[in-house]
């Protein structure tokens, strides 16, 4: 079977064998809210969010961990559905801190838009749980236990994406916490700084620390762009404000990466607006570095070039590739040399 037809709130819906209820819906065009969700991750089905209705099953599946199959009649949207999930919302927050005012994530929390979503501005649970002390020795990522909603994401990219298990789970009940081995301070782990669990915290217990305090969400701008550090041509979103680069990120399901990236990609774009930054040419004249075009800069390399090979032979020049260029750069770079210098003295500084 190619495909399979379902009914998702009355909507005949088709789509491929083996997808999710959720992506199903999000296929539809149909909000189903989530929390614990991420499309880099296996289904978990922790939060109980996504919960549906489907005819002929027992209960309230979660849409996330439940695969469609052909003629499946579901509802997504219901005052049972509803009061369910705002009971989900209104536990979460029972154990949450309400400082949406400073916290780093707000308008981009999907528990606040979750909270925003189900009317809940408060918990008839109470609160008053004792607040977790914040992870503050990590040079790039600020962990505030306290914020942490359990959903596991950062366990399971850890795990899932880099292999690495840096995160797990520890205690019970409110005590309950993804935190690392023995407890120990992140930048005691083998943590790569990857940002990963950055990328996938629904909420402000895992951030960047050099993005905080200078831009709320709404006030950034977002262009896609390559991340220029290596080859591999990774899409990357840098945030700006104000004509400074404050944050990357990356986007979901596009290009090579698909939403990942390495801790260079993520963390490392403040040599953009760094004063010592070249961005112009320089060629010395006169015994000082003068700012000159292109064209200036590149007649001198190849006149140099050509003088040294006339004057000591081919073998007395030599060229250092670099990893930041594509395997077709790198190849021209190398022909030039081999074919258009006669020397085989090329390098490249990925073997370094």
């Amino acid at each position: 079977m190619d495909t399979i037809t379902l009914t998702i709130d009355g909507t005949s819906v088709t789509t491929t064998p083996g997808t999710t209820v959720l992506n199903a819906c999000r296929e539809a065009g149909i909000h189903v809210p989530t929390l614990c969700n991420d499309p880099r991750l296996k289904p978990y089905g922790s939060c109980r969010l996504c919960i549906v209705q489907i005819e002929g099953m027992r209960g309230f599946p979660a849409s996330c961990a439940t695969i469609a199959t052909d003629g499946m009649v579901i509802t997504t949207d219901s005052d049972v559905i509803r009061d369910l999930r705002r009971t989900v919302v209104e536990l979460i927050v029972s154990d949450h801190p309400l400082d949406c005012m400073t916290c780093e994530r707000a308008g981009a929390c999907e528990l606040q838009n979750a909270a925003y979503e189900l009317d809940v501005s408060e918990s008839p649970f109470g609160s008053g749980h004792e607040r977790k002390p914040v992870d503050d020795d990590h040079p790039l990522i600020e962990r505030d236990p306290g914020k942490c909603i359990l959903c596991g994401r950062c366990v399971r990219i850890c795990d899932e994406v880099q292999g690495l298990h840096v995160w797990d789970w520890q205690g019970r009940g409110f005590d309950a916490i993804a935190t690392t081995a023995f407890g120990d301070p992140l930048a005691a782990t083998d943590c790569e700084s990857c940002g990963q669990c950055v990328s996938t915290c629904p909420v402000g217990a895992l951030t960047a620390r050099q993005a905080r305090g200078r831009g709320r969400t709404w006030e950034l701008q977002r262009t896609d762009t390559t991340c220029g550090y290596c080859g591999v041509g990774c899409t990357v979103t840098l945030e700006t404000k104000g004509n400074q680069v404050v944050g990357a990120s990356a986007p979901l399901e596009k290009g090579v990466n698909r939403g990942n990236l390495c801790v260079k990609g993520r963390f490392g774009y403040d040599f953009l607006g760094h004063p010592d930054r070249l961005t112009t040419p320089l060629i010395r004249r006169d015994g000082e570095l003068q700012p000159a075009s292109w064209d200036e800069a590149l007649d001198l390399v190849a006149e140099k070039l050509q003088a040294t090979v006339a004057e000591h032979g081919a073998d007395a020049v030599g060229g250092l590739a670099s990893a930041r260029c594509t395997n077709e750069e790198n190849y021209l770079f190398q022909r030039l040399f081999r074919a258009g210098f006669g020397t085989n003295n090329v390098d490249h500084c990925a073997r370094l």
